[in-house]
């Protein structure tokens, strides 16, 4: 079992590793890496149930 998810007002570990391109997650709002190569719109605790959902071959395209 994994440990719950610290309160939204922390933000996810990749915000730290990605300066200037933090944003709001989609799903709670949390702070993470979410512009630029590398960048997801949901941080890791919102992603890991859709990964478990559909798999690791899960790819955020684009939004237009």
């Amino acid at each position: 079992m994994t440990s719950p998810p610290p309160p939204v007002t922390e933000p996810d570990p990749s915000a730290a590793r990605a300066p200037g391109m933090v944003g709001p997650c989609a799903g709670c709002q949390r702070p993470t890496h979410k512009y630029g190569a590398g960048g997801r719109p949901l941080c890791q605790w919102c992603m890991d149930p859709v990964v478990a959902r559909y798999g690791s071959t899960v790819r955020y395209v684009s939004a237009r």
